[in-house]
């Protein structure tokens, strides 16, 4: 399937650094949680990106998507100075901005 264009933003902002890009992903009420922690608005997951994401030069690759009662599960590959592997990202969309974003 076709990647949905906030999620391909996600992917291309965390590659090419790109923090307001990146933030500009998310709806302004969004949530993330990474592992049971939780991160609630644009503020927030500015904490978390700069902690988790492009502030260790995360690198995303997507391996698979699908999509499951409206929500976007993606099998993404990361490799930087943070955790590298495999994970899952289970993206709600509200528009074209993510209105929730689960990783485990």
């Amino acid at each position: 399937m076709a990647t949905p264009e906030p999620i391909r933003r996600f992917v291309e902002a965390t590659n090419e650094g790109d923090t307001e890009a990146f933030l500009g992903t998310f709806a302004a009420s969004a949530s993330l949680t990474d592992w049971g922690r939780s991160f609630h608005g644009r503020e927030q997951i500015a904490r978390w990106n700069q902690s988790d994401n492009i502030g260790v030069k995360s690198n995303l690759r997507i391996v698979r998507i699908s999509e499951v009662d409206g929500s976007y599960h993606v099998r993404i590959a990361v490799t930087g100075e943070g955790f590298n592997g495999e994970g899952d990202m289970v993206f709600t969309l509200d528009g074209d901005r993510i209105a929730s974003l689960v990783i485990s």
